[in-house]
Formats: C-alpha cells, sequence, structure tokens
C-alpha cells in the first residue's frame, strides 16, 4: 500500500522494511492457524508488515458467502474460513500469498484488494499474459476466466488470508467446486494460456518484485523463529 507524504501535491512513496515468509508446500490448515497468530503479534506491534507465500496441498475452501453445496466432491477436503467470497480450491502448482498488513482503517480493504491485483497483474505482464481487473467479480481475468481469486478477511486491524494464483494448477480441480459460484471451467492458468510450463520460482520471484514496488516496502527473508517465539500448535518447521 502506498504511502504519502501530506500536504504535497505528488504521492510520495515511503518504503518499509518487511519481512518475507516463503513456506514452500504445507497444508492448508497449519498455515490458517500459522496467519493468525501472526495477525495477533502484528496487532500487537511486536513484527511489521509482512507476507507469506505457499503452496498447498488440496483442499477446498469456503468463505463467508460459500456454502457446502459449492464443493460437488465429497472425497475433498472442505474448510469454512473467515475471508470473504464464497468456494475456492488451492492445491499445487498454485502460488498463495497471504499478506499480514495492519491498516489505518477498515475501509483500505478495498484499497488493499486493487494493490494486490495490480501486483498480480503486473506479474502476468512479465510472461506475456494480458490481464485484466474486468470480471464478474474482484480478481485478476484474462479472455473471460480467471487466473487469480482473491479473498480478504480483517481482525484487530489486521489483514489475512490473500490470494490465489494459477500458475500450474490442475485445473480440472476446479470441476469438483463451483469457484464463486461459477462452473468450475471458468478458471484458468499460465501453464493453459502460454501452451508451456512456468516455474514457479520464477513466479514467485515476479510477485515479490511487484509487491514490494506495489506496496512500497523492501522484504527481509526470515524464518518463523523470528515472527514467533512457539510455532502454533500443529506447525511443522520447514527442513532446510
Amino acid at each position: 500500500m502506498l504511502t504519502t507524504t501530506e500536504g504535497e501535491s505528488t504521492p510520495i512513496l515511503i518504503v518499509r522494511d518487511a519481512w518475507l515468509l516463503d513456506l514452500g508446500r504445507k497444508p492448508y490448515r497449519e498455515v490458517w492457524e500459522l496467519q493468525k497468530a501472526l495477525v495477533d503479534r502484528r496487532a500487537e506491534d511486536k513484527i511489521p508488515d509482512g507476507l507469506i507465500l505457499v503452496e498447498h496441498d488440496p483442499v477446498a475452501t469456503l468463505g463467508r458467502r460459500g456454502s457446502r453445496e459449492d464443493v460437488l466432491d465429497p472425497g475433498l477436503e472442505i474448510l469454512e474460513v473467515e475471508r470473504g467470497g464464497e468456494a475456492t480450491y488451492h492445491g499445487p502448482g498454485q502460488l498463495v500469498g497471504y499478506p499480514i498488513l495492519r491498516l489505518p482503517d477498515r475501509l483500505e480493504v478495498k484499497r488493499l484488494v486493487t494493490d494486490l491485483e495490480e501486483v498480480l497483474l503486473r506479474t502476468c505482464a512479465d510472461f506475456g499474459i494480458d490481464a485484466t481487473r474486468e470480471g464478474p467479480e474482484r480478481g485478476v481475468w484474462v479472455g473471460g476466466k480467471k487466473i487469480a481469486s482473491i479473498g480478504l478477511a480483517v481482525h484487530r486491524n489486521v489483514t489475512f488470508h490473500g490470494f490465489a494464483h494459477n500458475v500450474t494448477t490442475d485445473l480440472r480441480e476446479f470441476l469438483k467446486i463451483r469457484p464463486c459460484g461459477h462452473d468450475g471451467g471458468i478458471m484458468t492458468s499460465m501453464e493453459k494460456l502460454l501452451g508451456h510450463s512456468v516455474d514457479l520460482e520464477d513466479v514467485k520471484a515476479s510477485v515479490i518484485a511487484h509487491f514490494q514496488a506495489v506496496f512500497g516496502v523492501t522484504f527481509r527473508r526470515v524464518n518463523l523463529s523470528e515472527l514467533l517465539p512457539e510455532p502454533p500448535p500443529g506447525h511443522r518447521s520447514r527442513r532446510s
């Protein structure tokens, strides 16, 4: 989020330090609990703003407007969460980002969504994909199909949940749900659009660069132990 000086006709970007936690691949529930612990730490000013990047095992999540009828495959794990929106799928080949940011006001959420869209639009452009915000709901769209979903929650004026960007995601998995109330065929991925595989690490590097530019932060990569004195129950440390 851009921070500007008051009394100036031209906005001035003030760059702030922030942390970046790259978790690799982790189960959704484990990272969900971690987010809530970090939200409390941020609300108490024990840590600065930051971003979690992760890839999840297969799971369907239901936002506040979601219904279990939106999950068509009874074999798919379902979790009901606090974020906005309806049903979505997380799984391998999808880059998920959870910004842990303290907002000056809850109304800043709309601007936050716009800024997250901007990060992902610029990332798509890096790979030659002409994406847009124009679609039935918020998110990132290409040719009428959705490549990235955004759903947020706010607790104690700190954001969590975030975005899910399809890189090499198996799009057949979306047929097991009604993503945001749509037929699963509305979803697409970078791999599908480009016709070849895309390295998730390359996409991650692009997202990191554009997040820093859009939000006016400089990331420092951290380990979980630097953010939490003790990991939340059930969290398994990533081996280096």
